[in-house]
């Protein structure tokens, strides 16, 4: 079985954003949900998965990762809206 990691997008339900990488997508988003870290994301309420990108090489992912952080806030929304038009959570883990 071929390893994956994955470019992920988190939101608050005011739509506060966060991108991050992982390689066990349900671990890292259920560590959200349960505020396991002090951070930005449990600061503001940030669990709700709105977009994922799986790749192949953790090299693929963080380069990723590092061309949507540097994307308007405007051009983040559209990425979520053609994968998520309604926001919803994408997340297996409650």
């Amino acid at each position: 079985m071929m390893k994956q990691d994955y470019v992920y997008i988190l939101s608050s339900y005011s739509r506060v954003l966060y991108i991050g990488v992982t390689s066990d997508l349900d671990r890292r988003v259920s560590e959200h949900k349960q505020k396991s870290m002090a951070g930005f994301t449990s600061r503001y309420n940030i669990d709700r998965l709105v977009y994922v990108e799986m790749f192949g090489e953790i090299f693929d992912a963080l380069a990723r990762e590092k061309q949507l952080k540097k994307w308007s806030r405007v051009k983040k929304e559209k990425l979520i809206e053609c994968m998520n038009p309604q926001w919803n959570d994408l997340s297996t883990t409650s």
